[in-house]
C-alpha cells in the first residue's frame, strides 16, 4: 500500500475532561467566525486554480499553501471538537504550522496536475467520494470540513457519553473515528484541486499515517 499525498494525523492527549466537551461549541465559537471568512477566500483561490489549471498552468503555490493552511486550522478545530474529541488543548488561531500541537495535516504539492477537460472531468469522477464523505460527516462537509455531524457526529456522542458516564475513551473507536475523518479530508482536498490522486476508498485508522 502505497502512501496518498494527504497525510492526515491526531494523537489523543491525556487526561480528558469528563465534562468539557459540553461547553466546547461555546469555546470554539470565536473559531467558527474566523473560518467562516477563511473559507470564502479559500472557495475562490480554488476557483482560482481551476481555471489556471484549465488553461494549462500548475497550481499557484501561494493559493495551494493558503489553501492547505486553512486545511490545518479546520482539522485542528474539528479535532479538539466534535470530529474526534481527541484533546483538550485549545487549537491555535493560525494557518501555519503548530509544532507543539496534537494534529498534523501535510498535502504533498502536484507537481503534476490535469489541464483542459479532463480536469472537468475530475469533477464528475468525485461525486461518488462527495456522498460518501457527506453521509460520514453530514451536511458540514460541504465546508470543506466538519465540525461533528454524519456517522462521524454519532460515533462521537458515543464517545462523549462514555467520557461522561465511564471516564474513559476506547483507543480502537479513537483509531476508527480517525480513519474516517482521514477520509473526509483526502477528498476535501481532491475536492479542491489540490491532489490529482483519487482518494482510495478505504478506512485507514489510527492515530498516524501507516505506509
Amino acid at each position: 500500500m502505497t502512501s496518498y499525498p494527504v497525510r492526515l494525523e491526531g494523537e489523543p492527549t491525556e487526561p480528558h475532561s469528563r465534562w468539557l466537551w459540553l461547553v466546547k461549541w461555546i469555546l470554539l465559537i470565536p473559531h467558527f467566525i474566523c473560518l467562516a471568512f477563511l473559507w470564502i477566500t479559500v472557495f475562490f483561490s480554488a476557483l482560482a486554480a481551476f481555471f489556471v489549471l484549465l488553461f494549462g498552468g500548475a497550481y499557484p503555490l501561494g493559493l495551494f499553501e493558503w489553501n492547505l493552511g486553512v486545511l490545518r486550522w479546520s482539522w485542528r478545530v474539528s479535532f479538539y471538537g466534535y470530529s474526534a474529541l481527541g484533546t483538550d488543548r485549545y487549537p491555535p488561531f493560525t494557518t501555519g504550522e503548530a509544532p507543539d500541537y496534537p494534529t498534523r495535516l501535510e498535502i504533498d504539492y502536484p507537481t503534476e496536475q490535469r489541464h483542459g477537460f479532463p480536469l472537468i472531468g475530475w469533477w464528475l469522477l468525485g461525486f461518488p467520494q462527495y456522498a460518501i464523505v457527506t453521509v460520514l460527516a453530514g451536511g458540514s462537509f460541504g465546508y470543506g470540513v466538519h465540525y461533528g455531524g454524519g456517522f462521524i457526529g454519532i460515533l462521537v456522542f458515543v464517545i462523549a457519553m462514555l467520557l461522561l458516564f465511564k471516564d474513559r475513551y476506547p483507543r480502537d473507536v479513537f483509531d476508527f473515528v480517525m480513519g474516517l475523518n482521514r477520509w473526509v479530508l483526502r477528498v476535501a482536498a481532491y475536492g479542491l484541486l489540490m491532489t490529482p490522486e483519487y482518494p482510495p476508498f478505504r478506512v485507514d485508522p489510527g492515530a498516524r499515517e501507516t505506509v
